[in-house]
Parts: C-alpha cells; sequence; structure tokens
C-alpha cells in the first residue's frame, strides 16, 4: 500500500511539473495519496495486535497492482490523463480488495480502505473533469 501512494504521488508531482495548467489539482492528489499513507499507517497499528492474533493475511497478488508511473518523454497532457485514471482505477481496486478481504477480521481498517475508495473515486471523477476540458 505504501509503494502504491508513494508511486502515484510522486507521477502527480512530476505530473504538475510537466502541466502547469493544473498544478494545483495536480499536487492536491499527491498531497491526499500521501495522507492515506498516514491514514492507514494510524488505524493499522491501532488494530494490529488483533490482527496478528487472529491469524489475518491479505490475499493479494501484488503484481495485480503494479503501477505505471513513468511519464514517457513526450507525453501529452491527455495522455498523462489517461495514465492517471488507470492508476486510479487500480488504486480504486486495490483497496476495495483488501477492505473486502479485511471486514470480517477488523472493523477499523476495512473502514479506512473504503474511505480511501471514496476519495480515489473523488480523484478519478476530478480527472475525468480535466480531461473532457479537451486538454
Amino acid at each position: 500500500m505504501r509503494k502504491l501512494e508513494e508511486d502515484s504521488a510522486r507521477f502527480y508531482e512530476e505530473l504538475s511539473r510537466r502541466y502547469r495548467k493544473d498544478k494545483d489539482a495536480l499536487l492536491s492528489f499527491a498531497k491526499e495519496n500521501r495522507k492515506n499513507v498516514a491514514h492507514v499507517d494510524r488505524t493499522y497499528y491501532g488494530v494490529i495486535t488483533d490482527a496478528i492474533e487472529g491469524c489475518f493475511a491479505f490475499n493479494m497478488n501484488p503484481d495485480d497492482y503494479r503501477l505505471n508511473t513513468e511519464l514517457a518523454e513526450r507525453v501529452s497532457y491527455s495522455e498523462a490523463l489517461e495514465q492517471a485514471l488507470e492508476i486510479e482505477e487500480k488504486m480504486i481496486d486495490f483497496y476495495s480488495v483488501a477492505a473486502t478481504q479485511s471486514k470480517y477480521l477488523m472493523a477499523d481498517i476495512p473502514r479506512a480502505f473504503s474511505l480511501i475508495v471514496k476519495k480515489r473515486d473523488n480523484q478519478r471523477s476530478m480527472l475525468k473533469s480535466l480531461l473532457s476540458r479537451g486538454v
């Protein structure tokens, strides 16, 4: 989770450097991604003892959630936004699966994951809006 959030945050920071037009929105995505890490960490460490005692482990294949965060040298802004949408789709899928897998064992973790799904869905909507402006 941490790697996914950090990689996507760096992607949005790079996007904001290249395409200054929507710099504030893109940097807000990076900031939100880093907040997600802190939120999950606080929640996770608060209930980790219960999870360990319950022998809980996620059953997720990391290869299913690899992110393409490398921006090609000459990528257009609309292509970069499409790439950002793909990242958001994978992140939403990741947190949705994680929330589902943990919902019967712990209450706080799936709630945190579900909140991040909502935030990511908002980011996805904002990206679609930026893309629809005909950039």
